[in-house]
């Protein structure tokens, strides 16, 4: 048997290897089609099921199927749709999100947040509490506002949601009157505003009804005689059905409703309220994205436990860890020389005045922050300074040494606030002007920017990163915890300890900060995400044209400022470069 020549046989494995490659790349795109053809069906069934689900909703933006139903609001409905949502909820997490497109990726990743809230909120039963002081059941006519009435069939449509206004009135009563009998009341406070709403609804003739307007002055659209039988039937409706159903809830929020409601303004007043209060805290400010996040890197390093078992782990295991504080000083010296070279990546300007690592003197490194930084002279004397604390090196955790040091240093704190010195068409006032919220907001929108400058390599590096982020949102709850709503110094250890990574001596000496200073650590949240909206929208408008460098110049070219006038700013230059972009298209 005649072998054939080796180039032969390489020539037969290539062509081999290639048709194998293309067999697998069809396949595998033929299993993303299938993914997002199966993905892009489940959201539309759900839209589908919302809109049904929510007819006011679906006439809001001009679908006109639902337009004479109002949501069912009765108990046994409100379960219905928990349950419903729940089973979205599992179909989501059924789909491969691996096998969809980059789009579909970020889409899924929405829609399952989205339906993830919901269900999560369910618990705490904010339904029973359907009295709102700046509108609601009291004043139902207001909806017309955001209808469209513009034909007959639309008239004839909201007259049949007039005549079911009893209903959603009766349902309003259950959930109130289960409220009441769980405890979970509205502030007085705020529902002592109800009442004068209500009372313009409690009018003898039925042409003074705030329901009547909409009939008064309807559009030619409508012919004469239709107009006519229209009125006459709201008439009618206003008379036997809707003012009934007003003077029903008139009695019943008055006579038994508004002097049960709570003297407290606090969320902790309400069953499982601080449980509830740490949701909404974790929905608005996005921790819930962070705790997602950090659970990945978990799983990524292979560790076998719960959350708060890796949390303790981390400060615990001893290769976190440094013995020598002359070691734990180094590694930030060396942090620093890795970060100073990759800065022009971002940054089209940068400061002429140059910043120093020191430690934190001993004599007060027992009772302050892991580190802190203090800007240069006036006058060039002296270098702005990152402090670090060396004191008990054994609870100074490596995995925060880099996260730190671009806050504090470069390109937070340092690069800022010399820039903001450098400003030399500015009065003087303006270049040490500081608000909070933008100096560290600067400084927290600055530690995701490690990943540009080459940091965050080591998993455990990138959760210390996820780890201050935490710890900012943490803030958010804390301080108006102590302050607002009458947690105790223990209570906010522990959420602190049971949310972030931070070693506890750490978090002792933060929480006593915060006592200290009220209010103060809330801005760094805010102003943060303040400025990764702006860098957001600047994005979607200049598309390829975006300049990072040319942002964060723009950024800070103006000192710090209020995050208001920041938003003003950044909204002048962005409208300049879409009009340069613009320019050198045509």
């Amino acid at each position: 048997m005649t072998m054939p020549p080796i180039a032969d046989k390489e020539l037969s494995m290539k062509r081999l290897n290639i048709a194998l490659a293309t067999l697998l790349l069809a396949a595998s795109s033929a299993a993303c089609a299938d993914a997002s053809t199966d993905f892009a069906a489940l959201l539309t069934e759900h839209w589908e099921w919302q809109l049904a689900s929510s007819p006011m909703m679906a006439s809001m933006i001009g679908d006109r199927r639902y337009n004479d139903q109002w949501q069912d609001r009765s108990l046994d409905a409100i379960e219905r749709r928990h349950e419903q949502t729940r089973e979205f909820l599992r179909r989501v997490y059924a789909v491969d999100r691996d096998a969809l497109s980059a789009a579909d990726q970020l889409n899924h990743e929405l829609f399952r947040r989205q339906l993830q809230d919901d269900v999560d909120l369910h618990q705490f039963r904010g339904y029973l509490l359907p009295f709102f002081h700046r509108g609601g059941v009291q004043n139902l006519e207001n909806v017309t506002n955001q209808l469209r009435l513009a034909t007959s069939r639309d008239f004839e449509d909201w007259l049949k949601r007039m005549a079911k206004i009893n209903v959603v009135i009766e349902q309003a009563i259950d959930l109130a009157e289960a409220g009441r009998k769980a405890n979970i009341m509205a502030p007085r406070v705020l529902m002592q505003r109800v009442p004068p709403q209500l009372a313009m609804q409690l009018v003898q003739d039925p042409e003074d009804s705030p329901f009547y307007r909409a009939f008064t002055s309807m559009p030619d659209s409508v012919p004469a005689e239709d107009q006519q039988r229209l009125r006459a039937a709201a008439l009618q409706t206003i008379e036997k059905t809707v003012l009934p159903a007003y003077k029903k809830l008139d009695r019943y929020f008055n006579g038994k409703y508004l002097p049960a409601s709570r003297e407290s303004i606090a969320q902790s007043a309400l069953p499982d309220g601080d449980t509830w209060y740490e949701h909404l805290a974790r929905s608005f400010t996005t921790t819930r994205r962070i705790r997602g996040e950090m659970q990945a890197i978990i799983n990524e390093v292979g560790f076998e436990g719960s959350f708060q078992e890796f949390l303790v782990f981390l400060r615990t295991d001893t290769q976190f860890y440094f013995d020598d504080p002359d070691d734990l000083y180094e590694a930030y010296l060396a942090t620093c020389k890795r970060i100073d070279p990759e800065l022009i990546k971002l940054f089209g300007v940068l400061p002429r005045m140059p910043y120093g690592v020191k430690p934190i003197p001993d004599s007060i490194a027992p009772d302050t922050t892991t580190a802190y930084y203090s800007r240069p002279a006036a006058d060039g004397s002296r270098a702005g300074i990152y402090w670090v604390n060396l004191y008990r090196p054994e609870v100074r955790p490596k995995y925060e040494i880099e996260v730190l040091s671009v806050h504090e240093a470069m390109p937070g704190h340092h690069l800022q606030i010399a820039l903001q010195q450098e400003l030399g068409d500015m009065p003087m006032f303006r270049r040490f002007l500081g608000f909070t919220a933008f100096v560290e907001g600067w400084g927290l929108y600055s530690e995701r920017l490690g990943y540009d400058l080459g940091l965050y390599k080591d998993p455990y590096s990138r959760f210390g990163q996820l780890t201050y982020d935490m710890w900012r949102a943490v803030r958010l709850v804390v301080d108006t915890g102590m302050h607002h709503k009458g947690w105790t110094r223990q209570q906010a250890i522990d959420f602190f300890k049971d949310n972030a990574a931070k070693a506890e001596h750490d978090i002792v000496n933060e929480i006593d900060r915060y006592i200290a200073m009220p209010g103060q650590a809330l801005a760094y949240k805010i102003g943060q995400l303040k400025m990764l909206t702006l860098r957001e929208r600047a994005e979607l408008h200049l598309g390829d044209n975006f300049d990072v460098r040319a942002f964060h110049d723009e950024l800070l070219g103006g000192g710090a400022l209020p995050l208001d006038i920041l938003e003003q700013r950044m909204d002048v230059w962005l409208t300049a470069q879409m009009k340069q972009g613009d320019a050198a298209r045509r």
